[in-house]
């Protein structure tokens, strides 16, 4: 079940928070920002003049593509993003490579880590964290208490569900070479499954891993959630229930398959209330 709604933040996010300084003085520009939630906020708090640069991530709001593009945020250069100018950089937990950010921490330039928690008091916290790096505390607040107030309202709606009726949902990452890479728990796909009133049909492994013919057949998920994506990781209605495991679940008989953009639902930002609700009228559309 999805923890209980309270205005209190983790823990482990109150710590990187309160390590920026007391009173953030608001920057003038040279800002990068570095993973889609923390580009959104940006965006959502009013300070997207300060941006010089994001990461390939930061795909939301459209506007957000006029800007110079840094890389994937768990492999970037440290020529890319020094080269934009930076004068402070916000980042989601996870950006990487290590070596990239040891060089960053050497050029002298501030480097905010904004934790990346998949609960409700993890989508305020992350608002917060950005605001406070911005200099823009009050209207982070603002934006976190209505965050806040819209996704416990939807937890409310999907929860009354009762166990006995709530849809099995395997998630799929991946199907490249024919190989399933599929959520496990503690995942960002695993809690946007239990915020919508659905049962994560993976627990046998924590994170996104390769997943047996086997492991398959025993999750017997009645609904499949993939990213709408292009490429080699993704496959067709067709070529995915051909895929032996899967086309003897309960998901295969019913043609369930729910497609959905990869920064909405699983970017725990400012729209999370809004791919819960999504994503629930999606698995329970009979």
């Amino acid at each position: 079940m999805i923890r209980a709604f309270t205005t209190a933040i983790s823990v482990a996010a109150l710590g990187l928070i309160t390590a920026l300084p007391a009173t953030a003085q608001e920057p003038t520009g040279g800002v990068v920002s570095i993973g889609g939630a923390v580009t959104e906020i940006v965006f959502a708090l009013g300070a997207q003049d300060q941006l010089v640069a994001r990461d390939t991530t930061s795909s939301y709001p459209p506007e957000a593509a006029a800007l110079p593009d840094v890389g994937y945020m768990r492999a970037l250069s440290p020529e890319g993003v020094l080269a934009t100018g930076p004068k402070l950089i916000i980042a989601e937990e996870g950006a990487g490579p290590p070596e990239t950010i040891e060089v960053l921490a050497q050029a002298d330039i501030p480097f905010v880590t904004v934790p990346d928690d998949y609960t409700a008091e993890g989508v305020s916290a992350k608002i917060r964290a950005v605001g406070q790096a911005l200099g823009k505390e009050p209207q982070a607040e603002a934006l976190a208490a209505e965050v806040h107030q819209k996704l416990a309202a939807v937890s409310r709606a999907t929860q009354d569900r009762p166990e006995a009726e709530r849809k099995r949902v395997m998630f799929i990452l991946s199907t490249q070479g024919g190989r399933i890479m599929a959520s496990g728990t503690d995942t960002a796909a695993a809690s946007m499954i239990d915020l919508a009133g659905a049962v994560n049909a993976v627990t046998g492994f924590a994170g996104y891993k390769p997943i047996t013919d086997e492991a398959v057949l025993a999750a017997a998920p009645d609904v499949l959630v993939m990213m709408a994506r292009e490429g080699d990781h993704n496959s067709t209605e067709a070529e995915l229930f051909a895929m032996p495991a899967i086309s003897v679940t309960p998901a295969a008989a019913s043609r369930s398959v729910v497609r959905m953009d990869g920064l909405y639902l699983l970017g725990f930002g400012p729209r999370t209330a809004d791919a819960v609700t999504d994503l629930h009228a999606a698995l329970y559309a009979d």
